[in-house]
């Protein structure tokens, strides 16, 4: 389902270059964005899809969209009149009406909220095996000290986080927050989804996004440079990198080329 059907950013040039986020695409002539049930923004560092993200989850005030200092917007406002002079249309629905608005549970999920919850999550469990290790110094058992830790910090959710068993590494964790965070029937922009998962983790996540899109009627925007991800996703890809943003396969892709290129010149350290 496309909910999200074109976007247009703000061509407009200012004197000053330095002006974010007008410096971010002072070199570009972007076309229109055409989105399809799965769109890649794909660049190397600098290329400013994580900006264009935040830009669309703006000016569709999408949760997760990032909030700028009143303070210095208010002396400062490009931000802002940079976002209100983009354009964008709706799509339609299965029987060809226009979408009045995204759906309500859509979201943009950034890189740095995963980082954070794996970090939270870290710290948590080295916290509760830390404090129910030493109740089992002390002389307690493994059962009274859990017990006691329950009374003093409430659940203690095993389920998550269990004593002397393997804990979720950090791809786990990753695949778990973005399960938890997408819901049926929505628009979800997604800010390097890649991050901490192997390669193997991230085929997986992509083809998992080829099956939301497909059944659920979930829209996917993804800002991504993994190859992996790109060579999996069934995904229209705009490439950042060029002038005028234009529409790539993923093959064609500069940092999927180096991959090729890295791995062909020892191939035969593989045979």
């Amino acid at each position: 389902m496309v909910y999200l059907k074109t976007f247009k950013l703000n061509t407009e040039k200012l004197d000053n270059n330095n002006i974010y986020p007008y410096n971010v695409l002072k070199d570009k002539e972007p076309e229109v964005f055409v989105f399809d049930n799965i769109t890649v923004l794909y660049g190397n560092n600098g290329s400013g899809k994580s900006t264009i993200l935040n830009i669309i989850a703006h000016k569709l005030n999408l949760k997760g969209k990032e909030r700028n200092n009143p303070e210095i917007v208010g002396i400062y406002p490009y931000y802002e009149e940079f976002v209100n002079k983009c354009r964008y249309e709706l799509g339609e629905n299965e029987e060809g009406k226009k979408f009045y608005k995204v759906p309500q549970n859509s979201r943009y999920i950034k890189s740095e909220e995963i980082l954070y919850e794996i970090r939270k999550i870290q710290q948590d469990n080295i916290l509760k095996e830390g404090y129910l290790s030493n109740l089992v110094k002390s002389g307690k058992s493994v059962e009274e000290a859990k017990n006691q830790m329950n009374s003093v910090r409430g659940e203690i959710q095993l389920e998550r986080f269990k004593f002397e068993q393997d804990k979720y590494s950090n791809g786990e964790t990753t695949m778990q927050i973005l399960n938890e965070n997408i819901e049926a029937d929505n628009l979800y922009l997604l800010d390097e989804p890649e991050v901490s998962l192997s390669p193997q983790n991230q085929v997986k996540l992509a083809e998992e996004i080829n099956e939301m899109a497909r059944y659920l009627g979930i829209q996917f925007i993804i800002a991504t440079h993994s190859p992996f991800m790109l060579g999996i996703l069934n995904a229209k890809i705009y490439n950042l990198d060029t002038n005028s943003f234009e529409i790539q396969e993923w093959n064609e892709l500069q940092n999927v080329k180096y991959f090729y290129e890295f791995f062909k010149e020892r191939k035969k350290q593989f045979e």
